[in-house]
């Protein structure tokens, strides 16, 4: 019988400041765009348990760089491969095109379907994706350079957030990234596009606590019950780019070596707060194809109303936030609960 394989296919952060330098990106900018990747780093130093891990359910693990994933897909055995494709990401990053070519050779891939993959990235259309599938989330404007391709809504109290419309993990997201005024608004969209060529979105602030719901489908019968929602707080009313490159990758490791490593706190909500999540979650799977795994960023309101601010198709599994998720809910590290949830797709079969 043809052996199992599981292909945890990756892209590295030198590769990726590499390949953006080379397009002419500023060396420093590259470096703050790659961290994204960070996730890529932090996993190789789980590989030797996940090996062993995948062994215990008799399956191979190998783990395999985004430039040579074309080659091993090509050559896979569809019915015995599955692969994991541990980030997402157009422009900068390779994962959603990897997605597709998952599905150009037939093979079974763990996570969200293609659109989902493709849809994730942007975050003004995926806002107004879960705004039209009722899910509940701040009105966003989109400002390109200081021009405003879509202007916000006039309605902001407490003002609007702004942040690249492409780049997740807190890139390009300063201290000023909460501001009162369209100006400024548009100032920030400048800035965003000169460092990173991007645009920005620029949200309604909602006021309130951030929230992070995760999913791993270690026993795919449990359905959402499997789903694992805290608060996280940082300190502050939102992290910036500084916070959260202290905390992966090759930074995090300097931060650690330093001493200066200081993770968020992890709190449970309230039995209302996360059915509210849970309802959230429920509409975003059935209406944007997530499945497998998967994250929702989220604000609560003081008066504990929940909206979804943006979702993650490959959540930083080997993070902070994901590893408590996997101890407090599944009892595992992220090693073992990774094989598990990659035997349990094997054994169900539907494979797409």
């Amino acid at each position: 019988m043809p052996r199992r394989e599981l292909l945890l296919i990756h892209e590295s952060e030198s590769t990726c400041i590499d390949r953006l330098s080379a397009l002419g990106f500023h060396r420093d900018r590259a470096i703050e765009i790659a961290s994204y990747l960070a996730q890529s780093t932090d996993m190789e130093e789980h590989y030797r348990a996940l090996e062993a891990a995948c062994a215990d359910y008799e399956i191979k693990f190998l783990a395999v760089h985004a430039d040579q994933a074309g080659k091993v897909l090509s050559g896979a055995d569809r019915r015995n491969t599955l692969a994991w494709i541990l980030t997402d990401g157009t422009g900068y990053y390779k994962g959603t095109a990897i997605r597709h070519l998952t599905g150009h050779y037939g093979i079974p891939t763990f996570g969200s379907d293609t659109g989902a993959f493709s849809l994730c990235p942007d975050k003004f259309r995926s806002s107004a994706i879960m705004s039209a599938l009722g899910v509940p989330a701040p009105q966003c404007g989109l400002a390109r350079n200081g021009k405003w391709i879509v202007p916000p809504s006039k309605q902001a109290p407490d003002g609007w957030f702004v942040k690249p419309n492409s780049l997740g993990a807190k890139i390009g997201i300063e201290s000023d990234a909460h501001c009162h005024d369209t100006g400024a608004a548009l100032e920030i969209s400048r800035r965003i596009h000169a460092d990173y060529r991007d645009d920005a979105v620029v949200q309604v602030f909602a006021p309130g606590r951030n929230a992070r719901a995760s999913f791993l489908a270690v026993d795919p019968q449990a359905g959402l019950d499997g789903l694992g929602v805290v608060e996280v707080d940082s300190g502050g009313d939102f992290q910036t780019m500084a916070d959260s490159l202290a905390l992966y990758g090759n930074t995090g490791t300097a931060a650690i070596t330093a001493g200066t490593y200081v993770e968020p706190e992890l709190r449970p909500l309230n039995s209302k707060e996360s059915e509210a999540v849970r309802t959230i979650a429920q509409r975003m799977v059935a209406g944007l194809g997530l499945r497998d795994v998967f994250s929702i960023d989220l604000r609560i309101s003081e008066n504990g109303a929940v909206a979804a601010l943006e979702f993650e198709v490959s959540p930083g599994l080997p993070c902070f936030d994901f590893r408590h998720y996997c101890r407090t809910r599944w009892d595992m590290d992220i090693a073992p609960a990774m094989a598990a949830a990659a035997a349990a797709k094997f054994a169900n079969g539907r494979f797409t």
